[in-house]
């Protein structure tokens, strides 16, 4: 087994066993990548490209974004009372992460199954985080599909637990 790197984090996760073709999670999943990429988001990530929202308050625009996306969502509501996310069976919480790996707190997966999930993450604005993986151990998964802009606030997030790991490190070496 390949060697993993694994910092430590505290993340919320509900998932159930699925194969990576079932249509129902297929759905959702793409439904919530979708819900990611809205239109307003998408003109707000060109702008910073082209350098247009440089005058602007960028927390300001993100925060109008988020606004609309909660109106969307409460439209939805009302139009459709169907939920967008799908019943999953199990939360359990994530203890560790890496570069495509998480690790459970305790011992919930079935070596070789492959799972269907969704991440809570802690970042702005706050999501779901639609992914499949498989069980390598009875603990750790590894990420075997997520959308492109997901896997790069997985590394964000976490090098942000590495750096607060490294600064509590610092802070008990300085004790001595």
């Amino acid at each position: 087994m390949e060697e993993i790197r694994l910092v430590k984090a505290s993340l919320k996760i509900t998932f159930e066993p699925s194969d990576i073709e079932n249509q129902e999670f297929n759905k959702e999943y793409y439904s919530l990548i979708q819900l990611n990429d809205d239109p307003l988001r998408a003109w707000l990530k060109s702008s910073k490209v082209r350098k247009e929202a440089d005058e602007t308050n960028q927390i300001l625009l993100t925060l109008l974004v988020e606004l609309n996306r909660k109106i969307d969502d409460l439209t939805h509501f009302i139009k459709n009372p169907t939920p967008i996310h799908i019943p999953l069976k199990y939360q359990e919480n994530v203890q560790g992460i890496g570069h495509g790996y998480f690790q459970f707190e305790k011992d919930v997966l079935e070596v070789g199954q492959t799972y269907y999930g969704r991440i809570d993450m802690p970042t702005f604005p706050k999501r779901e985080m639609p992914l499949f993986f498989e069980a390598i151990s009875k603990d750790t998964a590894k990420i075997i599909e997520m959308h492109e802009d997901d896997e790069k606030d997985w590394s964000a997030y976490m090098v942000a637990c590495e750096r607060v790991m490294i600064r509590q490190m610092k802070g008990q070496n300085s004790e001595y």
